[in-house]
C-alpha cells in the first residue's frame, strides 16, 4: 500500500483471518520503477523467492458520453492501471522465473474486451495492461523453451467487484455480474494449482465472456 494507516489495518485483518498466518507489509511507490524493483529484491533477499504478484490496483473514472471524456482521465488512469504493471511486471520478472511456480496475475475488467462510450479511457488503460502482461507471458514461454514454461503470466477478467459490505449498504442492489472478492481470492489461488502452460497467456473469466 502507498498508506501506512491503512496498510497496518490491512495486515492485522489478514492475519486474523488466515489463522495467525505470517503477513508482513510493505509501502511501495509503484510509480517509481526504482523503488518498486528496490521493493523486489528485498522481498527475494528476505524470504528466498518469489512465488507471485498478484496486481490489483484500484481506479477508475467514466464519463456520460465518449464526447464528454476528459482525457485528465486518462492521465490519472494511465499512471495506476498501466504505469504500475510495468513497473511491477519489469521488476519481478527475472525472480519470477527462477522461481518453480511463479506466476504474475493481472486482475483486468471486461471493459477491456468490451468498451463503453462512457468507458473509454478506463476500458483502454484495462486493455494496454493487458496486452503488456500477455508481453510477459511471451517472455515466459520463451525462456521455457522446448518443455514449455515453468511461470505464467494470467489475466483475471471480472465485471466488477462485490463483498459484503456493499451488499449491507445496498440490501436492493443485485450487482448482477459482479465478483465477490472471496470468489476472486479462490480464483486467484486456482492460478497455481494449475500447470504454468495452462494458464501462461490466458484471460480466464470470472464473469459472462462476451
Amino acid at each position: 500500500d502507498n498508506d501506512p494507516e491503512r496498510l497496518s489495518e490491512a495486515v492485522d485483518a489478514a492475519r486474523y483471518a488466515c489463522g495467525g498466518a505470517t503477513v508482513t507489509g510493505d509501502t511501495v511507490d509503484l510509480l517509481d520503477l526504482k523503488s518498486t524493483r528496490d521493493w523486489a529484491a528485498h522481498i527475494e533477499k528476505d524470504f528466498g523467492r518469489v512465488d507471485g504478484l498478484v496486481h490489483l490496483v484500484g481506479g477508475w473514472r467514466g464519463s456520460e458520453t465518449f464526447t464528454k471524456t476528459s482525457l485528465d482521465d486518462w492521465d490519472f488512469l494511465e499512471l495506476l492501471l498501466i504505469r504500475t504493471v510495468q513497473h511491477t511486471s519489469l521488476a519481478f520478472h527475472e525472480a519470477l522465473q527462477r522461481s518453480e511456480r511463479g506466476r504474475y496475475v493481472l486482475i483486468s475488467a471486461a471493459g477491456a474486451t468490451t468498451p463503453t462510450a462512457g468507458n473509454a479511457a478506463y476500458a483502454s488503460a484495462k486493455a494496454a495492461a493487458e496486452a503488456w502482461t500477455l508481453a510477459m507471458a511471451d517472455y515466459f514461454r520463451k525462456a521455457g523453451g522446448p518443455e514449455g514454461p515453468t511461470s505464467a503470466a494470467a489475466i483475471l477478467v471480472v465485471k466488477a467487484l462485490v463483498h459484503d459490505a456493499m451488499r449491507a449498504d445496498r440490501p436492493n442492489a443485485k450487482f448482477a455480474g459482479f465478483t465477490d472478492v472471496k470468489d476472486l481470492a479462490e480464483a486467484i489461488v486456482d492460478v497455481w494449482s494449475k500447470p504454468a502452460a495452462e494458464v501462461n497467456g490466458n484471460r480466464l473469466w470470472l464473469t459472462e465472456k462476451p
